[in-house]
């Protein structure tokens, strides 16, 4: 997955395949977290600025994704911060543009020198490319 930023959004598209299904075509319900879970993280590295471990991941499931209908998209943005936690607001939407699923992901994060030296973070300007 490639990610990228669009003003408060961190985003990615993504073409699920075939193999992710759970019931014929439709996307396992565990890869849908796991991606809600995934794009919550790049919001923790790039705009709280560090590293962070899943404290709790609340997953809302709409309708059926499938894996034979095209990209889908999936974005997050920050919706509160203090010092010792992230929330996240995470959606997966399909082709058409519908929210399939959507998750609310609560980080702890640790101080980015801490994260720095103890958990391999490279620091925020290492998620940007140079121009």
């Amino acid at each position: 997955m490639e990610f990228f930023e669009d003003e408060e959004y961190v985003k990615s598209n993504w073409k699920p395949q075939k193999h992710l299904a759970g019931y014929g075509n439709i996307l396992h319900g565990g890869i849908q977290s796991t991606i809600l879970d995934e794009i919550a993280s790049w919001v923790v590295y790039t705009k709280v600025g560090t590293a962070g471990v899943t404290a709790n991941l609340n997953v809302k499931y709409k309708s059926a994704v499938y894996t034979d209908k095209g990209m889908l998209e999936v974005r997050a943005k920050l919706i509160d911060q203090n010092r010792k936690f992230a929330t996240i607001h995470a959606e997966l939407l399909d082709h058409e543009g519908n929210v399939c699923s959507e998750a609310e992901v609560k980080y702890f994060i640790f101080p980015a020198e801490i994260a720095k030296r103890k958990y391999n973070y490279p620091g925020i300007e290492n998620f940007f490319e140079q121009d």
